[in-house]
């Protein structure tokens, strides 16, 4: 995962958003990615106010006294929890936009899957709206994610991005500026998360947290064995849980294989979303698609091997975007450097 980091900036008054499920990073006008931090609210138990936000509410996550619950305010890419995000939002803003008559003039426009109800939508534009932005315009995350790897989106020609973030996978063929199919499904970083910590407890017996399941991901996960790195298949890696049926600290070493088995069944949901897609899209524009591939975006797309597991799937070359963990937002941040004609 990123690394939480902020910059201070000037008085820009227009930001971008991309509020995910893991992770929030904000693009300020004219200053570029100002602000990356984990999605996490620490609250004290039976009220709303925030004890910590970000970077240093996740290291909280899992070790809080009973006072105190570690929240993640969104889930599958959408607010499940209303006044956290709404804390959440306000103190992303006040990081990014310094000084309050500024912050009073905020206009943000925020990336959302393209599966969100009407309700969802409604939710982020009224949490956003209370956290003082003055105006709020919402981006699908696909085209945003397509626009930040530099697809030709406004072109006749069929571009295919898929978006692996912590909650969602968007899936989209665009074309003229316009998504022609998609797919949002709710399958991503954190669903691979809770396969590991299945597998292991069902397959070794030990209990491990999410943030172990993270580690063990990053560390040795695997979608498929990758011809040129021969020595991801020898690696390993020691957790450390509880025991499930003892309930006695216990260590556990696992392999790439075991991990790469834990993953099966994400990485499935996700080849059956892009298969499903391509199933929809116009003759034309898969023609495209297979002339030009299939571009990965996001947290996701780095796990190794998921390219060539996607285009062994579907005979379709496969590439993995230049900066995949930055490309929303950076989509966004094009829309916010227009932001003129969006309102």
């Amino acid at each position: 995962m990123p690394q939480a980091s902020t910059k201070p900036t000037a008085s820009s008054r227009d930001i971008g958003m991309d509020l995910g499920t893991a992770n929030t990073l904000v693009y300020a006008r004219g200053h570029g990615i100002v602000l990356n931090e984990p999605s996490v609210v620490a609250v004290r138990a039976g009220t709303v106010t925030a004890v910590a936000v970000g970077a240093e509410a996740k290291e909280t996550i899992g070790r809080t006294p009973g006072s105190i619950t570690a929240i993640r305010p969104l889930k599958d890419g959408v607010i499940c929890d209303y006044e956290a995000a709404e804390e959440m939002i306000r103190h992303f803003v006040r990081k990014a936009v310094p000084g309050r008559r500024a912050r009073s003039r905020t206009r943000m426009v925020i990336c959302v899957p393209s599966g969100v109800t009407p309700v969802e939508r409604r939710a982020i534009v009224q949490a956003s709206t209370r956290a003082g932005a003055r105006a709020v315009h919402l981006i699908e995350e696909p085209m945003a994610a397509a626009i930040g790897a530099g697809l030709p989106v406004d072109e006749p020609r069929g571009s295919m991005v898929v978006d692996i973030g912590g909650g969602t996978c968007e899936v989209a063929v665009i074309s003229l500026g316009g998504i022609v199919t998609s797919r949002s499904l709710r399958v991503g970083g954190d669903r691979m998360d809770t396969a590991i910590t299945d597998h292991v407890r069902k397959e070794h017996g030990l209990l491990i947290g999410e943030r172990t399941a993270e580690d063990v991901k990053v560390a040795i996960g695997s979608a498929w064995p990758v011809p040129d790195r021969p020595e991801l298949e020898n690696r390993s890696f020691t957790v450390r849980g509880r025991e499930r049926v003892g309930g006695m600290p216990q260590t556990l070493q696992l392999t790439s294989a075991d991990v790469r088995a834990a993953l099966d069944e994400p990485v499935q949901a996700i080849i059956a979303a892009v298969r499903a897609t391509l199933e929809e899209c116009p003759p034309e524009l898969s023609g495209d698609v297979m002339e030009h591939g299939i571009v990965l975006t996001g947290g996701g797309a780095l796990l190794p091997g998921l390219d060539l597991r996607i285009a062994s799937a579907t005979g379709i070359p496969v590439f993995v975007a230049d900066d995949p963990l930055d490309c929303v937002v950076l989509g966004t941040g094009k829309c916010v450097e227009n932001m003129d004609s969006l309102f």
